[in-house]
């Protein structure tokens, strides 16, 4: 290999100086974060681009291998069923090696490496290079892990000198985040189901969702059948899965069905499974939802569509857990957990004749309700912010982030479909925002069509609403009751956020949002 000469050996040092330079830039603004998780999300994104990793986790949380305390944690590049996979070596593997030895943890390939060839997760996955670094030095805190580069072959030495210095950064950032959380516990009441559950991916910290993870904590150890309601929108398909995720069947298969999307005269086959001549396409036997989901759980979405005649089968299996597969005489006997959920009024379906009423009592023993975005106003920020970094991730566009007057918009919104539609509105507003090179959203982005509205003046702010839309007519409202409340109480935020059953911090938001100042004496 020919020497370099001496202007290309310059400005290969000074191309590393700058890669370093830039590296220790990108780490002083982590330090700058503010909560966890985002602070876990940009660390995450730093290092995979950094060592051109295709897949990369980190976890942080004080006693990382234990189950009693909460924890944080970041994904990219991972399917639902790689992450859930990766989750689980935490206590065990590659990951747990490197927690326990507190020393980082490399490998070309796993596949050949004779530490973890034997490993059954390494042979089903596959796993080849791997980069594995404990964050806390001794008595690990966290832990971030590498898999597979972007091009072929081992991450390099210079690859795991950047993560070990990533790693130790990270370590008191996190320290301090996680003080503060502890000192601010009493404003997120679902941390402490948050130390007892696996919550993939669900976002907020109002007390609504802490209602709703406190009977999920209940139900999801029990192997008892939950309904659950709540409008479109609004997660209930998620909370099923949280369900299923931390119940004894979590290694077991979790089937979906919506009872909506199927045709009356296919749904019976489709669940129960059919003989061989039952119908006109059934040329061979075939096999249902049911079977399908034999030892894990089957989640019957918008189960008030279930026309009546396979509502009569679906009773005896709920009592029985037996059932005939369509045109067979044999019966079968069926394990699994059922989880159903609805955004329509069973009980107004029952009275209409629509829905039986013995399935409804026998479904809604452990109902769950899931609260409406309007109802968990202080989860908006948090959402917001978590469908951003995914859409940016999803479709490979540049980090954007959200500007104080778009986060004082959205709060202060109308979202009658809920998450979802808080959801597809957000990863719109990020793909505008990155088209136009922004790097921040505006309300703009979000709300293109709509010009900024002003914030009512006081006089006017019981006035009649009389040609108002829903969503101004509801902004006018919300700022005479804020308002109101601020006097009443002398303006003690404290004490307003109480009575308002709001957490301090959105009612600030909402102070800024709706423009109310306090009245001169």
């Amino acid at each position: 290999m020919p020497e370099q000469r001496p202007e290309a050996s310059e400005r290969a040092a000074f191309a590393q100086l700058e890669q370093e330079r830039d590296l220790y830039l990108r780490l002083l603004d982590l330090g700058r974060k503010d909560d966890i998780s985002s602070l876990l999300q940009e660390a995450l994104q730093l290092v995979t681009r950094v060592v051109d990793a295709h897949q990369g986790y980190l976890e942080m949380g004080p006693g990382l291998s234990t189950d009693d305390a909460p924890r944080w944690w970041a994904a990219h590049g991972f399917s639902e069923n790689e992450l859930a996979a990766v989750r689980r070596l935490i206590s065990r593997g590659i990951i747990a090696q490197a927690i326990c030895s507190g020393q980082t943890i490399a490998t070309r390939s796993a596949l050949e490496d004779e530490r973890f060839e034997a490993r059954r997760s390494v042979r089903n996955a596959r796993i080849e290079a791997v980069l594995c670094a404990p964050i806390g030095g001794d008595h690990p805190i966290g832990v971030l892990y590498l898999q597979r580069r972007n091009e072929p072959g081992a991450f390099s030495e210079a690859d795991r000198a950047r993560i070990e210095t990533i790693a130790r950064y990270l370590t008191p950032f996190a320290d301090r985040l996680y003080a503060r959380s502890i000192e601010s516990g009493r404003n997120d009441p679902t941390l402490p189901f948050r130390a007892q559950l696996r919550l993939d991916s669900l976002v907020g910290h109002s007390a609504r969702l802490a209602t709703v993870l406190r009977e999920v904590t209940l139900v999801s150890r029990l192997d008892v059948d939950v309904l659950l309601t709540g409008e479109s929108g609004t997660g209930k398909s998620q909370i099923a899965r949280v369900i299923h995720d931390n119940s004894p069947r979590a290694t077991r298969p979790f089937v979906e069905l919506n009872c909506a999307a199927i045709p009356e005269t296919l749904i019976e086959s489709e669940l129960f499974g059919s003989a061989q001549g039952a119908h006109s396409t059934a040329l061979r036997p075939m096999d249902g939802k049911i079977i399908a989901a034999q030892g894990g759980t089957l989640f019957l979405d918008e189960i008030g569509e279930l026309a009546l005649s396979a509502q009569a089968k679906l009773l005896q299996l709920l009592q029985a857990r037996t059932f005939y597969p369509l045109g067979s005489a044999r019966l079968l006997r069926a394990d699994l957990r059922v989880l159903a959920a609805t955004n329509t009024n069973l009980e107004t379906a029952v009275a209409e004749g629509r829905f039986r009423q013995d399935l409804f009592y026998r479904l809604s023993v452990l109902p769950i309700r899931m609260p409406t975005l309007a109802e968990r106003r202080e989860d908006i920020e948090d959402l917001a912010r978590y469908f951003c970094n995914a859409a940016t991730e999803r479709h490979r566009l540049p980090r954007v982030d959200l500007s104080p007057q778009l986060v004082e918009a959205l709060v202060v919104a109308e979202w009658p479909g809920n998450v979802r539609q808080l959801g597809h509105a957000i990863e719109a507003a990020a793909i505008r925002a990155s088209g136009s090179g922004r790097q921040r959203i505006e309300r703009a982005h979000l709300f293109p069509d709509k010009p900024a509205p002003a914030a009512a003046p006081p006089e006017r702010a019981s006035a009649a609403v009389a040609g108002a839309t829903f969503q101004e007519a509801t902004r006018r409202f919300q700022a005479q009751l804020v308002r109101e409340t601020l006097e009443d109480t002398g303006w003690n935020i404290v004490e307003a956020s109480r009575r308002l059953e709001i957490a301090r911090s959105h009612l600030y938001t909402l102070i800024r949002a709706l423009g109310i100042e306090r009245s001169k004496p």
